[in-house]
């Protein structure tokens, strides 16, 4: 009769096992365990995001409701440049018989669109030059980009650090870099950064509280810095016949202007520089 086997147990190479199968690709993981994994924010995260949307959606909702019912229906954000005609067409003339009630849309709605991120802001600001002129159309455009990036500046510091980390890591750790570098002269720094488009403003609004850029100084250099491309598309504006794209409005000309007057914002500190090195 054969001796009966000893099944000797090895705990160290059973553990490895189990974690190689939970890795394998061919295990199945719950949905939403993997859901979780993907998304950037927590449930009550998401929770604050929904209901500081609905707040803005809802006051929006009821701004246009206080409007004539004949004219609400054609306040469709425009996603061409052919669109903008038509508003701007049909528009026009209530703007002008009912300014206070037209402006009061306009701005609530550039500014929902600025502080939720929804494209479509420079469309908005064509149709000010095109409705107010230069001088009221840049005062609409300034403020409300302002008022537009303030609110996402502090729903960024509220709940933006997981979506920031997650759509741009790499560029994150740059900007948080050069801040770092710059905090004697951030605000030449953040000036150069609005006049120029060295980095998109929706990078800009979300990334800031993220690698403490004071709010002071983010204030003033989206106050001071928005002014050249606000008179650049308020001006382009007037002229919506002659536009055919958007593109048009930031050639080689304008581009290099703008970059003229970004490197005159930070000259301050390239001389400052300059004389500690010497």
């Amino acid at each position: 009769m054969a001796a009966p086997r000893i099944l000797v147990v090895d705990p160290e190479r059973l553990m490895r096992d189990v974690e190689m199968a939970e890795d394998s690709p061919t295990s199945k993981k719950p949905v939403g365990v993997e859901f979780e994994r993907r998304f950037p924010l927590t449930r009550w995260e998401f929770i604050v995001a929904f209901g500081v949307f609905s707040v803005f959606a809802i006051g929006l909702f009821c701004i246009y409701q206080t409007m004539p019912a004949a004219e609400y229906g054609k306040l469709k954000l425009p996603r061409s440049i052919s669109d903008l005609r038509i508003l701007k067409d049909q528009l026009g003339t209530y703007a002008s018989i009912h300014p206070t009630k037209f402006i009061l849309g306009y701005c609530s709605t550039y500014i929902f669109m600025q502080t939720f991120m929804i494209p479509g802001t420079i469309f908005m600001s064509l149709l000010a030059g095109a409705l107010f002129g230069v001088i009221k159309g840049i005062f609409l455009v300034v403020f409300n980009s302002t008022a537009g990036a303030s609110s996402c500046y502090f729903l960024s510091k509220l709940i933006g650090r997981p979506i920031v980390y997650w759509l741009w890591p790499a560029k994150l750790k740059l900007f948080q870099a050069e801040v770092a570098k710059r905090r004697d002269k951030l605000l030449n720094y953040m000036l150069f950064l609005r006049i120029t488009p060295t980095l998109p403003n929706l990078f800009i609004n979300l990334a800031s509280p993220i690698v403490d850029v004071p709010y002071h100084i983010f204030f003033l250099a989206t106050v001071v810095g928005l002014v050249p491309a606000a008179y650049i598309t308020v001006r382009a504006g007037l002229a919506l016949g002659d536009l055919n794209s958007v593109k048009d409005l930031y050639g080689f000309k304008t581009l290099s202007v703008l970059f003229f007057i970004g490197f005159v914002s930070i000259l301050p500190t390239i001389l400052k520089r300059k004389r500690i090195y010497e």
